[in-house]
């Protein structure tokens, strides 16, 4: 009863998404405040039916209904409780639910609390949403439905897959919608203004707090599914530019640039076509990646669905919806005009070269993982397109992009001075060769044999990794790059501590994250080059009692013993491992087949020592009682994930901005009675 109660919230959240899409519409055409208003109401009546409809299904899934088709298929009675709630979204229609229930979450939001919205704009971004929505909703209905009975119900289910069976699985996929499909409330608001041939500097300050919800979200899924990957599937990497991974990065490439653009429209009133264009290009690459995960272009442990029907319905929705609005962009972009002029060097100037290089990364990211698929349907050849390819491709675009975030905020707005800042840029180039030449001479591990690469003038010494050198000299500039602004903007050493303090309080919070958010780029920098340049595999066949030494590791594999779990079985290696002969301590890799499904896993054992990881993974086994093992030390890889968390803390500031939650100033009140106080403009809080 409560699946057939599902399913009729999602019949009638259908039809509430065709009214909000049409009735708002023709009330900002016609100016009618009244059908405007239905605008609201709809979108929160909307996300209820749909919250309704998912809680639904999350109740089959819990009680193990295997009568529903989704939780026979995906889930098994012996599943741990956070499984079985995981298994609502761990599977196609499940998660095309969560897709559409998030994507009318963010249609709510605007609608509680977007009071400060001129009327027009919001009923107009409100219907966009319930466009998108009720096209998502025929395509669950008709090829998807997440309540299609099964009779007779199977005794049990076939469970979730063994690899989605994680912690981090659960949390990383609702994380990483709320980032793609938040992107959507951007173009929303994007074909709201072509609609109204209006955009403004108000209009971008409504539209950043959504853009960096997004972004925050779509980062922290991104980290999220890395760290699984790192240690759920015993390779000892954190990306492979897979196509599902480039899926979710491209989205985000693009939404860091609308971030920065933004910021030009809402100081200088200028860029508004471009920042328009990156609205939609944004939803288009999330509906991308929809696409692909869910077509049955690609075979891939975060592919949900096989069919080509799905795919060709999703590929007829992404046409409908970005094509349309690449024509109304088309059609209204030339009503657009920018305001505000500005000099080649200036801040603009950065952030325009900034968005460039990101947009340029992720055309090389988009050729990368569409040319495959592409020339596989058209002429049946099979092309494999790795890291090779990104690695000279996109790494190159990301030397001059971070020079230029080191520079770009120490330059003034409209036309910088150059000779203002150079002493800084001198003093910072300085330390950031230094930094350059100290790395470059640090060998590749304990073991590793000095070998020349290149020579410094007047340093008697070598290069031994000149792209360690050169990575971890960009960390270093971003670092002096963001400290030196911030310094600047307090008055550090030009005034009184008491003075700086003063400043520093004074200044917004955004301006505390921005600083943030940079400093964690250079971290991330530093963690990607560390772990990209200096790891150190050992790969051995051990038996009980015997052990190897890798750098300053002495490991001895002491037993092995067999564990069995709530729905599995695995094979357990127990390592003692001291480190440079201190105290002893455990590591335990595992081997793990799991019931239902007989699919074998692995669990890596990771133990973090400062700023490196010890990665321990049990292979096969060898015969006569041996084990293949592999040892990797991986220096600053826990760096990199400590600077995207960074990273996120600097958005989070950003967003929690008092300016942010404002949004534009509210109109001024009416005139007071005489003698009453004076009316002045109001900031909401909304």
């Amino acid at each position: 009863m409560v699946a057939e109660l599902g399913h009729y919230a999602l019949v009638l959240a259908l039809l509430v998404s065709l009214v909000q899409s049409s009735v708002p519409l023709v009330g900002a055409a016609r100016g009618d405040a009244g059908m405007m208003a239905v605008a609201g109401p709809a979108a929160q009546a909307l996300l209820a039916l749909l919250a309704f409809s998912f809680l639904a299904l999350m109740h089959a899934f819990v009680n193990s209904d295997f009568s529903v088709l989704a939780v026979a298929l995906h889930s098994h009675s012996a599943k741990p409780l956070i499984y079985k709630i995981a298994g609502t979204w761990g599977n196609h229609e499940g998660s095309m639910l969560l897709w559409v229930l998030i994507l009318a979450l963010f249609g709510g939001l605007v609608a509680r609390y977007g009071a400060n919205l001129p009327p027009s704009l919001k009923s107009r971004a409100l219907a966009v949403q319930g466009m998108l929505a009720a096209g998502f909703l025929l395509f669950i209905l008709f090829t998807s439905n997440p309540f299609a009975r099964v009779l007779p119900p199977p005794p049990d289910g076939n469970g979730l897959n063994p690899l989605l069976q994680d912690p981090a699985l659960a949390i990383h996929p609702p994380m990483l919608y709320v980032g793609y499909v938040g992107l959507s409330i951007c173009f929303s608001f994007a074909i709201a203004a072509l609609l109204e041939g209006r955009v403004d500097p108000a209009w971008a300050r409504w539209v950043r707090p959504w853009t960096l919800t997004a972004w925050l979200f779509l980062t922290g899924g991104i980290a999220l599914g890395s760290w699984w990957a790192y240690y759920e599937l015993g390779w000892g990497g954190w990306w492979y530019w897979d196509p599902v991974e480039n899926a979710s990065f491209m989205p985000w490439l693009v939404a860091t640039a609308l971030l920065h653009s933004a910021i030009v429209v809402e100081k200088r009133d200028t860029l508004k076509g471009w920042t328009i264009l990156l609205a939609i290009l944004a939803f288009a690459l999330s509906l991308i990646g929809t696409f692909l995960v869910r077509s049955g272009v690609l075979t891939s442990v975060h592919a949900f669905a096989v069919d080509p029907a799905r795919g060709v319905f999703i590929l007829a929705l992404l046409v409908v919806s970005i094509g349309g609005a690449l024509a109304l962009y088309a059609w209204r972009v030339p009503d657009l005009k920018g305001g505000g002029l500005f000099a080649p060097i200036s801040r603009e100037g950065g952030l325009v070269l900034n968005n460039l290089l990101l947009a340029t990364a992720t055309a090389t990211v988009f050729i990368g993982t569409l040319y495959p698929l592409l020339l596989d349907a058209v002429t049946g050849q099979s092309v494999s397109v790795g890291p090779p390819y990104y690695n000279a491709t996109f790494v190159p675009l990301m030397v001059p992009l971070l020079i230029v975030m080191g520079v770009g905020p120490l330059l003034a707005w409209k036309r910088a001075d150059l000779r203002g800042i150079t002493g800084r840029l001198l003093t910072a180039g300085a330390a950031t060769l230094v930094v350059a030449v100290w790395v470059g001479s640090l060998p590749l591990n304990r073991h590793a044999e000095a070998y020349d690469l290149a020579t410094l003038a007047g340093f008697a010494g070598t290069l031994r990794l000149p792209a360690a050198a050169l990575g971890m000299a960009l960390a270093a500039w971003l670092v002096l790059g963001a400290l030196g602004e911030w310094a600047r903007r307090v008055g550090l050493f030009r005034l009184r501590p008491d003075e700086s303090w003063q400043r520093a309080r004074g200044l917004p919070l955004a301006a505390h994250g921005m600083t943030v958010a940079h400093l964690g780029v250079a971290i991330a920098v530093a963690g990607f080059v560390g772990a990209g340049l200096w790891k150190h595999e050992v790969g051995r066949v051990l038996k009980p009692g015997e052990s190897l030494t890798v750098e300053r590791w002495q490991i001895v594999l002491a037993k092995l013993e067999d564990e069995t779990g709530p729905n599995y079985k695995a094979r357990r290696a127990v390592f003692v491992v001291t480190e440079d002969g201190g105290a002893p301590f455990l590591m335990a890799p595992e081997k793990r087949i799991y019931d239902t499904q007989g699919q074998p896993t692995t669990e890596a054992a990771i133990r973090t020592t400062g700023l490196t990881n010890l990665y321990l993974v049990l292979g096969d086994e060898a015969g006569g009682g041996a084990w293949a093992v592999r040892v990797l030390v991986e220096p600053m890889v826990p760096v990199m994930y400590y600077g995207i968390m960074v990273m996120m803390a600097g958005g989070l500031m950003s967003l929690l901005d008092r300016r942010s939650r404002v949004g534009a100033p509210r109109r001024a009140r009416a005139a007071p009675v005489a003698g009453g106080p004076a009316a002045a403009p109001a900031h909401g809080d909304d």
